[in-house]
């Protein structure tokens, strides 16, 4: 029996307990009709204390009505009986004992009114953009990824041949290389874990990898692919990228023969990768309207790699692809123009578990850190950017702002604000999962991937 029943079954008890409760106390505040000791109320001599009682009838009603002097015997008495007993009761007879003092059983618990917790308060959610910044010249292509924040809080942006990126801690701007055309435009950006280096794919289907805090070129890979580098995504010291040829290309970064794994399965461009948090499966999507799921340990050699779930339940290309950050192997995607579902895949069985139809282009895809939750970015009609609450997936709210479709997005280290680029040339930032209860701080940058950059160029 899941939890929801059990809460059912609680309230339905308590409500039958709480039935056949109120006629027995309705019925024991009722006098009894009964023809005995109609006439005749006699008091009942072991309620009452005769103390008190002789003292109201001799000494007390002389000091209320006619106060004199008395005697320091009659005064120590009297302060006596104020200290002991209540001197303001009115009455002197009694006629029935009070009632004893409630006791507290496992049955009275067990059948008590339950103390409801108060609910959690709504979260606000701002239905504008928190900030806007101008993206010109940036590169309205639904196969590109174009947008990353790293995790030392600094975002990157491509627009056309020039890579920037923007401190989120204290808003400043640097360029950090300018492509010449011949090798641009820029086609993919993707941080390292490390969040000081990262990677670059060009249309030249070349990936440079850089060192932002020094701006300098640590290595160029080439001969993997033979068209543009479209996707990225990095694992530890490997960097996956996936091209326009088709194919998907494990490379690692510590050697000089880089390239250790290529996965073929796509017929079309690859222009979703993402790692799972374990670093075990690889889902990749299409322009073939595929989406597949590898897994690492089958990627043993420089050979051709056999999926570990071939998917072809979309209807248009997959670009839009989230790890639960909850449950390991689930994984949402996202449809074109010709599908516009969001669907969600169990990884390990390769089972689709739901699929939504959203009405609208899906262009990205990203999970909410610290709730059950999912936000979607969508292009034609509205625009928008979509919250909805997993796994009833209720809409919460519908962000809009941009005047063209929403093709990139990304989210702040801690996942409170995600920032969106659209074809508008704009940039907005969004404070759409609000502030998480404890902010984890970035991790320290770490170099040892790179460290033989200086000698393997």
């Amino acid at each position: 029996m899941d939890a929801g029943s059990v809460n059912c079954s609680s309230s339905s008890i308590l409500k039958t307990q709480s039935r056949t409760r109120l006629p027995l106390h309705e019925r024991s505040l009722q006098r009894k009709k009964s023809r005995e000791n109609l006439d005749r109320f006699i008091p009942n001599r072991s309620a009452m204390d005769f103390d008190y009682a002789h003292y109201m009838l001799t000494e007390g009603r002389k000091g209320k009505e006619n106060p004199v002097s008395s005697s320091p015997s009659s005064e120590a008495y009297r302060k006596l009986l104020v200290e002991t007993f209540n001197m303001n009761r009115g009455r002197i007879l009694a006629f029935k004992n009070k009632p004893p003092a409630p006791v507290r059983s496992l049955h009275c618990e067990f059948f008590s009114v339950p103390q409801h917790k108060p609910t959690k308060p709504l979260r606000h959610i701002p239905q504008s953009a928190e900030r806007t910044l101008d993206a010109p010249d940036i590169v309205d292509d639904y196969y590109l990824n174009l947008l990353d924040w790293g995790s030392c809080n600094v975002l990157a942006i491509a627009l056309l041949n020039t890579v920037y990126l923007w401190d989120a801690t204290d808003g400043s701007t640097s360029e950090l290389v300018d492509i010449d055309d011949e090798s641009g435009p820029v086609t993919s950006v993707s941080w390292a874990p490390d969040g000081r280096h990262i990677a670059i794919g060009l249309n030249n289907s070349e990936v440079q990898l850089w060192d932002t805090t020094s701006s300098r070129l640590l290595r160029t890979l080439k001969g993997g692919h033979r068209l543009r580098v479209g996707s990225l995504a990095w694992n530890s010291h490997l960097l996956t990228t996936g091209g326009r040829d088709g194919l998907i290309i494990n490379n690692d970064v510590r050697v000089r023969s880089h390239i250790v794994a290529t996965y073929r399965g796509h017929e079309q461009e690859v222009c979703g990768l993402k790692w799972s948090a374990s670093g075990q499966q690889l889902a990749s999507g299409g322009n073939d309207d595929l989406l597949h799921i590898w897994d690492r340990s089958m990627a043993s050699s420089n050979s051709a790699t056999q999926w570990l779930h071939r998917l072809d339940d979309h209807t248009s290309s997959v670009k839009a692809l989230a790890w639960c950050p909850f449950q390991s192997n689930l994984l949402a995607s996202g449809g074109g123009s010709g599908d516009c579902c969001i669907k969600f895949w169990n990884t390990s069985t390769g089972a689709c578990l739901n699929s939504v139809d959203t009405g609208s282009q899906v262009c990205a895809l990203l999970w909410n850190k610290n709730e059950r939750e999912l936000l979607s970015s969508h292009g034609l009609t509205q625009n928008q950017l979509t919250l909805w609450k997993y796994p009833a997936m209720v809409k919460m709210a519908e962000l809009t702002g941009h005047t063209s479709r929403v093709l990139y997005m990304t989210q702040s280290p801690d996942g409170s604000t995600v920032a969106s680029a659209a074809g508008d040339e704009t940039l907005r930032f969004w404070n759409v999962f609000g502030v998480p209860k404890v902010a984890k701080p970035a991790p320290k940058a770490n170099a040892e991937p790179f460290a033989h950059f200086n000698h393997i160029r």
